[in-house]
């Protein structure tokens, strides 16, 4: 790659986000040698072996880290062939989503083929298929490699009938649970809504808990997380099978939202705090002891077995979020994703770079160094994972019910009307009423 196309991919950048993009060490060293590439040809000189041998694409990721960085393992694919060379474009991290999500949509939009190669939220992939911006994959990997991941994850990265993103890994909403506690009432873990309430109710009782059991309601995607959450395990829905009509106010969906009302007006086992409460609020009593059940993901189990974090050390277990009468557990899908540009020059070393960075034994790499949660069920299998990361050894159970928010090129809308429906149906008590004017507005964006 030329020094003046190295130079485009950093023009390109979005001026709103190109202040906090950080190129690594394997950036810098590659432009390095893009650089003495072209001072050796101005000098007569032969052009470096990398040059002459290697397809050059870029990867651009949001920045997650561990005991290794992305960066390092984008090195160890670029050192383990001679016919790729990938340079790594660090985007912010997560909990600077929209700015992630704004670099790629102006990169993508342009269609110049860079990056190659993308990490996407979930949320984001109809978006992007849905623009044409992302290479369908269905000639790629086919229908016995999709089976080698969970289903919930294939299905999200899915749109219009084409697999539109590859699986990276994985997190979902699951419930967190004191295990000195439900021995102590002599109490199982709760398969249902229902054991749930009686189960948390009998140790609020008790006076061993402050708390019975604690969720987030603030307005925010986390509440369309635990929204999508009981309404799919009552057998419910948001969207239509063909994501044309909203469905949000059906009587399962009804029935769900009501039970979270319940919990907070009628049970009482959740304190009205919650609907101001998105993940960290939330998990702050329970790790202080002060809460039977939560529900969040699975960064809590390492902070509750901090001695300096947590008074449950060691009491704490973690098992699928419980279904209605009927229904099964449904835990809402998170994670990120792979793309590929779809106007990319170079499909088939981006192809070959995928291939390997979703491969099982660069999951188990991520696992191991990122503590990033493999999407393959075969990875959960492996000694080495159970050895060093005995917890997420125990969420393959959770991540089987793994269940996407609503699949839609409209979701930046769909989950306003979401989140503002569900939010006054809980603030008011008026469940019905509020859903069916939240759906409404759903079947109209979607429509």
């Amino acid at each position: 790659m030329s020094d003046k196309k190295s130079d485009t991919i950093l023009n390109d950048l979005p001026k709103a986000t190109s202040s906090i993009l950080n190129i690594e060490t394997g950036r810098r060293q590659f432009l390095l040698g893009a650089g003495a590439s072209a001072g050796a040809l101005a000098f007569g000189l032969p052009r470096p072996a990398r040059a002459q041998s290697r397809t050059e694409i870029t990867f651009a990721s949001a920045k997650f880290f561990g005991k290794e960085t992305i960066s390092d393992v984008v090195n160890a694919y670029n050192e383990s062939q001679s016919k790729v060379h990938v340079t790594y474009v660090e985007l912010p991290p997560p909990s600077a989503s929209t700015e992630v999500h704004q670099a790629l949509v102006q990169q993508l939009a342009r269609r110049t083929g860079t990056p190659d190669v993308f990490t996407q939220d979930v949320v984001w992939i109809a978006e992007f298929a849905g623009a044409g911006w992302a290479l369908p994959l269905d000639q790629y990997f086919n229908a016995d490699t999709q089976k080698q991941y969970f289903p919930g994850t294939i299905a999200a990265c899915t749109f219009g009938g084409k697999l539109t993103a590859l699986p990276w890994f994985v997190d979902s909403g699951m419930l967190f649970y004191r295990k000195d506690l439900l021995e102590g009432a002599g109490a199982k873990v709760p398969e249902t809504w229902d054991e749930l309430a009686t189960a948390a109710a009998e140790i609020q009782k008790s006076g061993k808990a402050k708390f019975g059991y604690l969720w987030q309601g603030k307005q925010a995607e986390v509440l369309v997380c635990d929204a999508v959450e009981v309404i799919s395990s009552n057998g419910g829905s948001i969207l239509s099978p063909d994501g044309k009509t909203g469905v949000l106010n059906d009587a399962k969906s009804v029935e769900a939202v009501q039970f979270l009302y319940d919990t907070i007006n009628k049970t009482k086992i959740s304190p009205a705090d919650v609907l101001s409460w998105d993940e960290e609020p939330s998990r702050r009593p329970f790790t202080a002891g002060q809460a039977a059940f939560l529900r969040n993901w699975s960064y809590v189990y390492g902070i509750a077995q901090d001695k300096k974090e947590s008074q449950v050390v060691d009491k704490v277990g973690v098992a699928p979020l419980p279904h209605f009468a009927g229904g099964k557990s449904s835990a809402c899908l998170g994670g990120y994703q792979y793309g590929v540009n779809a106007a990319t020059k170079n499909p088939e070393a981006a192809i070959d770079f995928l291939t390997w960075m979703s491969s099982a034994e660069t999951q188990l790499r991520y696992a191991l160094q990122l503590g990033i949660a493999p999407t393959r069920p075969d990875v959960y299998e492996d000694a080495k994972l159970g050895a060093e990361q005995p917890f997420m050894k125990q969420l393959k159970s959770v991540f089987t019910g793994a269940t996407p928010r609503p699949v839609t090129p409209t979701y930046a809308q769909v989950t306003l009307a979401i989140q503002s429906g569900v939010s006054r149906a809980l603030v008011t008590g008026k469940v019905k009423e509020e859903l069916d004017a939240a759906n409404d507005r759903i079947t109209k964006i979607v429509g």
